[in-house]
């Protein structure tokens, strides 16, 4: 969840390092630290965002070439000037920075305090340096193998970084569970917890795998494992422009994203399908693509937003290609027990790619003999490089914590994995597979022309922004839109907000409507209309305030509704990709009205590394 930056090099180590934590600060906005090593080693960090480091820092004289830098997701230890990072070894010759989290640390911290060590903060990464340091003085290692020891007897997740005084001219970091890339310039090293601070400056990168542990000193870089076995590096090509990851001229990256949904979701589907010449090819699910065709049933994890996708696309899968699925959350899918026989189909999505409990829930299904799809956005995440195959939603950097352009994202691409199992399989018509082909090319349309429903959605905004509580209700492909829809505004408006199928409202959540309660039906013209008519019959009886998301030329919804957003028609399948959109619209400006911050919501990161 925290953003790990190092750099070693000829530039000014304070400077690349507090603009690649501003990148990165997305992943984690508790407290910000940065160590610096010229002639000697310092650190400096500060509670509070990046800011306020800089802040903190000014006047005072920042040199140096090789330097460690730390925005913070607080696990151990409230977010405060002494849990921040980075943290010092007990001779103060080692710095660390951590992303993770070691599980077994409360054992070894009170091995080392019987040993005499004293620790100054509550984290986790402070026992793990002082751990190191102690290997290191009692083994008469040299740094190197000291991490690599230590990373043998500790359980957990972890990138790290260190660095050392007594070797000014070199950086150790090794990754287990929690991403770490490596970019490499022209005698100079780049550190992070993703490509985006790297960007800038090279596209040559290296991912570090799991268990790996790499020593760049000088000009050279070396990595090994932690069994002592060197690999040889794997050099990738980012494809990534600078100018994705800034703000472009709009207030927050979350509106940036949502208005990029039209590009984004055409990007998805560039050079995968053509309805002219009735094309439709994930060139990165052929080899396997044989497992998914016959598969007896599919599973679909994922957590938050991706899991509302994966909702979604079980609608899909079962009406079109005619297979069971079962959509799980990957935070429970291990700890159960599940039932998974060998040749099972997994489809793992994730925005970052390395979403922790998405991460062991593929390692345990793997283990089992299941097939692993996985769908992310980052290019060469951990859950791409843990998958058999999988596709890349291609929606771009997304630095909004609260997910947009990366759930549409997901819809369309598992929307093309189905529409093609199915199509294979035999269980859709030509005519029917060539029809939901010709409506996917026009979703970007219709997804642009919803997004001119601002300046109405904007209105009521105002209307309801200072409400304490928010019903979202749908049927069928719009129930999850309506989880989608709770989940945005709770994430950064701080509303309670709870999405049902609408059915369901009858069981217990009408209790809850009186005229204090806005009711958000997401009531497109589907199969499913006149019940949803229905039950917003049975709201207006107990004087809800109703918010409808219908399709264009709805004559019936306007007469009972309050209020009412009209986006363009589709086939209901694809409605989801539409209606999302002014809900991600009014969850924006009632946050924006009530003063929250956008894109670092409290309590929130964008990446969740741990478990």
């Amino acid at each position: 969840m925290c953003g790990i930056v190092g750099y070693l090099g000829k530039r000014d180590a304070y400077s690349t390092i507090l603009k690649g934590l501003k990148r990165l600060e997305y992943r984690g906005y508790d407290s910000a630290g940065i160590a610096l090593l010229d002639q000697d080693l310092r650190v400096f960090k500060k509670k509070g965002k990046v800011a306020d480091l800089e802040q903190h820092l000014n006047g005072e004289k920042l040199t140096g070439h090789v330097g460690i830098g730390h925005t913070r997701w607080a696990t151990h230890g409230e977010p405060n000037d002494i849990n921040a990072h980075p943290h010092f070894s007990p001779s103060q010759k080692l710095a660390i920075i951590h992303n993770g989290i070691i599980e077994n640390y409360d054992a070894i911290r009170t091995d080392l305090v019987n040993k005499g060590h004293k620790f100054e903060s509550e984290t986790d990464s402070e026992v793990l340096i002082h751990f190191i340091e102690d290997i290191q003085n009692h083994n008469t290692s040299d740094l190197e193998e000291a991490v690599r020891l230590a990373l043998t007897k500790v359980v957990g997740a972890y990138a790290i970084v260190i660095i050392s005084k007594e070797d000014p001219d070199m950086l150790i970091a090794a990754r287990k569970g929690s991403p770490l890339v490596i970019g490499l310039g022209k005698d100079e090293f780049f550190l992070a917890s993703d490509a985006t601070p790297i960007v800038e400056y090279t596209n040559e990168v290296v991912y570090l795998n799991d268990s790996e542990i790499a020593v760049i000193k000088g000009n050279d870089l070396k990595i090994k494992n932690t069994e002592d076995v060197h690999t040889t590096p794997y050099i990738q090509t980012l494809d990534l422009e600078l100018e994705t990851i800034e703000k472009g001229g709009y207030e927050h990256f979350m509106l940036k994203e949502i208005y990029e949904q039209p590009k984004s979701i055409s990007d998805c589907m560039r050079g995968r399908l053509n309805a002219e010449e009735g094309y439709l090819v994930l060139g990165g699910i052929r080899e396997y693509a044989n497992k998914l065709e016959n598969a007896d049933r599919i599973i679909i994890i994922a957590c938050g937003t991706s899991w509302h996708a994966g909702l979604v696309a079980e609608y899909f899968f079962e009406e079109f290609c005619r297979i069971p699925v079962e959509v799980e959350y990957a935070s429970e899918f291990r700890y159960r027990n599940p039932v998974i026989k060998e040749g099972d189909v997994v489809i793992a999505i994730s925005q970052s790619g390395e979403t922790a409990d998405t991460l062991a829930a593929i390692e345990l299904a793997k283990s089992k003999g299941a097939i692993i799809f996985g769908v992310c956005n980052v290019v060469g995440s951990s859950i791409a490089r843990s998958s058999h195959e999988g596709a890349y939603i291609h929606a771009g950097p997304e630095i909004g914590v609260a997910s947009t352009k990366s759930f549409t994202a997901q819809l369309i691409v598992l929307s093309m994995i189905a529409l093609g199992v199915a199509h294979q399989r035999g269980t859709i018509t030509e005519q029917t597979y060539r029809q939901m082909l010709v409506e996917m090319e026009t979703i970007p349309e219709k997804v642009g022309k919803a997004l001119k429903l601002d300046t109405q959605v904007k209105y009521i905004a105002d209307l309801f922004k200072d409400a304490r509580n928010f019903l979202y209700l749908g049927r069928g492909y719009n129930f999850p839109v309506a989880l989608e829809g709770a989940l945005k505004l709770k994430e950064i408006s701080y509303i309670h907000a709870e999405g049902y199928p609408a059915a369901e409202m009858k069981h217990g959540p009408i209790a809850l409507i009186d005229e204090e309660m806005p009711v958000v039906f997401i009531a497109t013209n589907d199969s499913s209309y006149q019940k949803v008519v229905s039950n917003i019959r049975e709201v207006k009886a107990r004087k809800g305030k109703v918010i409808a998301v219908v399709t264009e030329g709805d004559s019936i919804i306007p007469k009972m509704a309050e209020f009412v957003i009209e986006v363009p028609a589709t086939h209901e399948a694809l409605m989801p990709l539409v209606s999302v959109i002014p809900l991600q619209l009014l969850s924006y400006h009632i946050a924006v009205m009530r003063g929250c911050n956008i894109d670092q919501p409290r309590n929130l990161a964008k990446s969740v590394t741990v478990e």
